[in-house]
């Protein structure tokens, strides 16, 4: 099994408080890995500096064996992050938001529709996302796991706003990604129901695997 994300000595800084310091760790193809930890323990900087998005202040990473500073390209191709906060243009409506994303991540969508339903949202393609609920705009947001040929998918706090029946969706979206041998790291602040065949628990400080 190859290595996908291989994290060395991490150390990152914020406000003059340490987050996190000689973090290491390694993630292999398939597994998935579940980040923990209490609000401001450095979570959503941790998933940023493997997303390329933030440096460390020590340390380096590697994806599929290659550092981010030899090859940003690379590490765009093999990963897809998505934040915390759904990242969808207001007046927008579902479908114009969901071309968008395809548009700025390369991709053309040969059908469209066929994607709002496959994340739920069809028959609210026409509705401006700011009259759709917090969880439908997720379901915008999250609907770039349905295209996506990224071997690692980078996602901070996916199940907000969620209902049971998203949860659902998104966690079958998980399981076929990981049948692929395509890899995860998450955040949640719910309890995980979803048991992949491969998870490691990353605890802020301390790594543990089950």
């Amino acid at each position: 099994m190859s290595t996908v994300v291989d994290a060395r000595e991490l150390t990152s800084i914020r406000a003059g408080r340490v987050l996190f310091e000689a973090l290491s760790f390694k993630l292999e193809a398939g597994a998935v890995l579940y980040v923990a930890g209490p609000n401001g323990a450095g979570k959503s900087t941790l998933l940023r500096i493997l997303a390329g998005l933030l440096r460390p202040l020590e340390g380096d990473v590697q994806l599929f064996g290659q550092a981010l500073r030899h090859d940003p390209e690379h590490w765009q191709r093999q990963t897809l992050f998505i934040g915390h906060k759904p990242a969808v243009k207001p007046a927008l409506t579902a479908i114009e938001n969901i071309q968008l994303q395809a548009q700025l991540d390369g991709i053309q969508l040969d059908d469209p529709w066929a994607l709002l339903e496959q994340v739920g949202l069809l028959g609210l393609e026409d509705i401006p996302a700011q009259q759709l609920s917090a969880g439908q705009q997720r379901r915008i947001a999250l609907a770039r796991l349905w295209y996506s040929s990224a071997k690692l998918w980078i996602l901070d706090e996916p199940f907000t706003a969620l209902d049971q029946v998203g949860i659902e969706l998104l966690q079958q979206r998980f399981a076929a990604h990981q049948a692929n041998q395509g890899s995860l790291i998450l955040t949640s602040h719910q309890a995980l129901t979803w048991r992949p065949k491969t998870l490691q628990v990353l605890e802020l400080g301390e790594v543990a695997y089950e």
